[in-house]
């Protein structure tokens, strides 16, 4: 048995940092509980690539990475359970499904509780990997945790043991931002509308219907920018749907690290898609008081006011955009409110610290009856 004054021991495991909405959310994260005191964690990366360095630095924090051959790689496994069996961790948190894989002889064995994070998205397709894993794993999980009720229903998480946690945005990511001057010289940016869309350029964000609304919107309006910012294996071929005469007001800006000073200088934040959890662009958008144009379905509709904070509209709809693209630029003081709307509910409800607090509060609950 555990004292209960003792700092709470807890095992993170994730595949890797490379830049991405998953991946930061687990650093944030561990940012704010380590700053509390109250817990001894350490975090298992399955990849050497980390883009979100600062993890290195956080206080109670100790980050080992063990580097994986092959994705399904079996010595991870021993790696982990020898680690395990040293830490001795209260409670083991993996944030993907390949890890939560790997810890369920270990949390058998070593009769550990066990937060299955893997739930990130609302789509799980039949029969994929996530599906399978899911079913391997959920009836070995102490708590099955995703950060949208919209996730939590389509992975059909046991209602008993699961809990939503949205994602957390930290306000002070913005504190520093570079001006709207700079920006715009930075990208060569002339116009007096920005438009951006932030997200990887792969087959789950549809760039196509974004790219195709700004074609026909530039055919009309010649005072517009509209930027891509990201990279993914569809990159290509959304840049040869670009005509050489809208070369300058279509921009592939690739992978930003100053992506909120970026994101600052846009008039719209759009975000067409196939499948989400909780948007980490959207989330930056509204926090910037920017309007926001989304497409329907997963955890969107839990952060976004349909025509308060912006605007939701069918999946693969390019008149849609087109229309509410042309209603923001037309009726700026509406366009302003829906920003500043949205920032005032990213501030009330999407904030970091109560992502923190309640995250606490869900390890607290998960170790009352193993406590002294």
């Amino acid at each position: 048995m555990r004292s209960v004054d003792q700092p709470v021991k807890v095992l993170h495991i994730i595949d890797h940092l490379s830049e991405g909405g998953r991946e930061r959310r687990m650093v944030e994260l561990l940012k704010g509980i380590s700053k509390s005191g109250l817990f001894d964690i350490v975090a298992v990366v399955l990849k050497r690539n980390v883009h979100y360095t600062e993890i290195f630095e956080l206080p109670n924090v100790k980050v080992t990475v063990l580097e994986r051959k092959t994705r399904r790689d079996p010595r991870i496994f021993f790696s982990l359970f020898q680690l395990s069996k040293e830490f001795n961790p209260d409670i083991i948190h993996t944030w993907s499904s390949m890890s939560s894989l790997y810890v369920i002889p270990i949390i058998k064995w070593l009769k550990i509780k066990f937060i299955n994070g893997m739930i990130s998205n609302a789509k799980c397709v039949p029969m994929s990997n996530n599906h399978i894993r899911s079913k391997i794993t959920f009836p070995f999980s102490d708590l099955i945790l995703a950060n949208s009720l919209a996730g939590a229903r389509v992975y059909n998480a046991p209602e008993k043991k699961s809990r939503v946690i949205p994602n957390g945005f930290s306000f002070d990511r913005i504190q520093h931002i570079g001006t709207r001057e700079d920006m715009m010289k930075k990208f060569n940016i002339t116009t007096k509308y920005v438009i951006g869309m932030v997200g990887s350029v792969d087959h789950r964000k549809d760039y196509k219907t974004y790219v195709s609304a700004a074609i026909d919107v530039l055919s009309q309006k010649n005072d517009i920018t509209f930027l891509i910012i990201g990279t993914g294996d569809q990159m290509l071929y959304i840049k040869d749907m670009v005509p050489g005469k809208f070369s300058d007001r279509i921009l592939f800006l690739g992978r930003q690290k100053n992506v909120e000073s970026i994101i600052n200088i846009f008039d719209i934040g759009v975000l067409t898609t196939y499948t989400e959890g909780i948007s980490n662009a959207v989330m930056e958008y509204m926090a910037l008081g920017k309007p926001v144009i989304v497409t329907e379905g997963g955890g969107t509709e839990e952060i976004v006011l349909n025509n308060r904070t912006g605007f939701i509209i069918d999946h693969a709809s390019k008149s849609q955009l087109i229309d509410k693209i042309h209603y923001l630029l037309e009726n700026p003081s509406d366009a302003k409110s829906m920003g500043l709307m949205g920032k005032k509910r990213i501030t009330e409800e999407f904030n970091i610290q109560k992502m923190v607090n309640t995250t606490i509060d869900l390890y607290k609950d998960l170790l009352k009856d193993i406590a002294n």
